[in-house]
């Protein structure tokens, strides 16, 4: 922890900004802001629970998926990375057997150190995140004292961008720093924050959100055990493109679509069990295609065309990887538009079935086709329905597309991003 005061004047006379700006990939002279919101929950730390004398500052990124659009859950290959939007926190300990997160714009998260079981009631709350987190690293043997915390976030919600994944990350960070001297690794803190987020949040997550916003850049995850996942770093500049990455919100409304989420891997699953499987990652692709007339009969066609979806995105994310390592953009924007076709024609994760009125994810992909002219690339983002569609756009292109989008939108539901380099940190 630093002195509240002296972490205060070296952010104010800029001796972070070098860091700042690798952080969150800016030119040195545009810190400003990203200064201005760590001293924003340091000050908002000290309002909301009194006198500081000492502190310490977090970051955890949001993620964005590159390859492999519902592949993780089936133990497949993904391509991720983190990008320049996160949730950040000001943190205290205190003398009580009590933690407290306030969250900006939300009511405070209060958790007894000593009453940290599973509570279904707390399903789909921010405080059992927390408590998920904390219960895991007791198990792993560190002991958890009081601390209270104030947390901003830049991280938009809905968006495809895992905010509660990041959020899980920045807490794996706090109690990593203050109770465990920085010991356990990014990988492991991925998966404390995935058990958080199926045990004590209720949802049935994979592993990718979780890895993507813990270890920062972008990254190939081999999901084949999920114990011990293929992890490797890929080495790619993104800014020396030419092209913009973009994030356009859909606009539509997440209520009430756990459902069509859960009957994707429900079905792939269903695959899988016709092979004595619980992963399609698991079954020959060759069996597969030679066994569909029969599974077409016990599974349905749409069970089916999900898994043909798997095992062609499982091996575009591995390709996708590669061509970036290799430094053949072009190749990985053909792979991209590749998987979007495939997520809208055989994953079918772009519109809610039975849904005529209501289908702003294929319209918006309609809107990158058009604008987009045939150059760059665009594919619906993460877990689909309801969410955002992701875009590679020309930077010579990139505000004529910006205000082309936004003009049917609104204003704000485009978003341009980059790929972060760090992933979840201490920052002091």
């Amino acid at each position: 922890m630093v002195q509240k005061n002296l972490l205060l004047q070296n952010l104010q006379d800029g001796l972070y900004d070098e860091k700042l700006a690798k952080i969150y990939c800016i030119e040195k002279q545009d810190v400003k802001y990203y200064s201005e919101r760590f001293l924003n929950v340091i000050q908002g730390l000290e309002r909301t629970f009194g006198s500081v004398e000492d502190v310490s500052l977090f970051s955890a990124p949001g993620r964005t998926e590159l390859g492999g659009n519902h592949t993780d859950h089936q133990h497949g290959c993904v391509l991720a990375g983190s990008i320049n939007l996160d949730v950040i926190a000001a943190v205290k300990l205190n003398d009580e057997n009590i933690v407290r997160v306030q969250s900006e714009g939300y009511p405070m998260d209060i958790i007894d150190l000593d009453s940290i079981e599973p509570d279904e009631k707390e399903y789909n709350q921010a405080k059992a995140l927390i408590k998920g987190v904390i219960a895991k690293f007791k198990t792993l043997g560190y002991e958890i004292k009081g601390f209270d915390a104030y947390t901003s976030s830049n991280v938009l919600k809905g968006s495809g961008l895992s905010s509660s994944a990041a959020f899980e990350v920045l807490i794996g960070n706090i109690i990593n720093g203050l109770f465990a001297n920085g010991e356990v690794s990014a990988v492991d803190i991925a998966k404390i924050g995935q058990y958080a987020e199926n045990v004590y949040f209720g949802k049935p997550c994979g592993l990718m959100d979780q890895m993507a916003c813990s270890i920062g850049a972008a990254v190939s995850i081999d999901f084949s055990d999920t114990e011990n996942p293929v992890i490797r770093k890929v080495d790619f500049d993104f800014s020396n493109t030419g092209y913009a990455l973009c994030i356009i919100d859909s606009g539509a409304d997440h209520a009430d679509l756990t459902d069509e989420y859960a009957a994707i891997p429900k079905e792939m699953k269903a695959v899988a069990n016709y092979f004595e499987e619980e992963y399609l990652r698991n079954v020959n692709k060759s069996d597969f295609y030679s066994s569909i007339r029969s599974l077409r009969e016990k599974v349905g066609d749409r069970a089916v065309l999900r898994a043909i979806h798997f095992f062609e995105d499982n091996d575009r994310a591995v390709k996708e990887a590669q061509a970036l390592k290799d430094g053949h953009f072009d190749e990985f924007l053909s792979l991209v538009k590749e998987s979007g076709y495939s997520s809208y024609m055989y994953l079918q994760n772009v519109c809610v079935s039975g849904s005529v009125q209501n289908q702003a994810v294929g319209l918006v992909l309609a809107l990158c086709q058009e604008f987009l002219q045939g150059k760059g690339a665009y594919r619906v983002h993460g877990g689909g329905f309801a969410g955002t569609v992701q875009a590679f756009v020309p930077v010579d292109m990139l505000d004529d597309f910006k205000r082309e989008i936004e003009a049917i939108l609104g204003d704000g539901y485009c978003h341009v991003l980059s790929i972060r380099p760090i992933g979840g940190f201490q920052f002091v």
